[in-house]
């Protein structure tokens, strides 16, 4: 008999086309409904449901009841940092499932990757923390410098309160349209949360696409100029 982890229930789970749509569309960090789950997996509502029951047994999914209404999220961050990571090793072997559309060019642009920013502007905000000195890169691993930390503390990120979160303050994600890293972790979903916050950009409510606003743009291309 074979011992260890039982990494063939997991493919299995996640390797069902509808409840791989379904766990994609969680990955914009907001608590969705079964009916929306439904709509992102192509199927109907009673057969999302025995999908979602079957994702929420394998410990990949939690729902929380809000009056007559159940919500789904991911059951921890591990499960986002999971697909993050599946998805950018599909992508760096040439798994794309995209189809050309309006919306592709706006997410490869910018959009949300769980909680952080990916994309195009993604890649570009870490590629300037890192040439300025703000971040250092050391192998794989990231580390914000005390540079760095100044430099933030004057957008308004609060760093001391990061750091004293038990989540890692930097961490590298493979960004499956750039085929480069963008910034995770703590540090990443606290600066779009700021972005969001003072208004430079907008969620849409029908994809992962963040959009900036004229001048949004303009401040966040000054704040993290082109490296190349």
């Amino acid at each position: 008999m074979n011992e260890g982890p039982d990494i063939a229930q997991i493919g299995a789970l996640i390797g069902d086309p509808a409840r791989a749509n379904m766990l994609t569309a969680l990955m914009g960090g907001k608590a969705l409904t079964a009916t929306e789950l439904a709509a992102a997996g192509g199927i109907t509502v009673q057969t999302a449901s025995t999908h979602l029951a079957k994702l929420e047994a394998g410990n990949l999914l939690a729902q929380r009841k809000q009056g007559r209404h159940r919500y789904f999220t991911f059951a921890d961050d591990s499960v986002g940092k999971f697909l993050e990571s599946i998805m950018g090793f599909a992508a760096g072997r040439g798994h794309l499932r995209h189809k050309p559309g309006p919306k592709e060019p706006a997410l490869r642009k910018a959009r949300i990757c769980y909680d952080h920013l990916a994309g195009d502007y993604g890649v570009r905000m870490l590629d300037s923390l890192i040439a300025r000195g703000a971040i250092d890169a050391i192998g794989e691993g990231l580390a914000l410098t005390e540079n760095g930390e100044n430099e933030l503390k004057r957008i308004g990120i609060d760093v001391h309160a990061l750091k004293s979160s038990r989540r890692p303050l930097c961490r590298s994600c493979l960004d499956w349209s750039e085929r480069r890293a963008h910034l995770a972790g703590s540090l990443g979903k606290a600066l779009l949360s700021n972005f969001l916050e003072t208004g430079w950009a907008r969620r849409t409510a029908e994809s992962r696409s963040v959009i900036f606003s004229p001048e949004g743009e303009r401040q966040f291309l000054a704040l993290f100029p082109a490296t190349k």
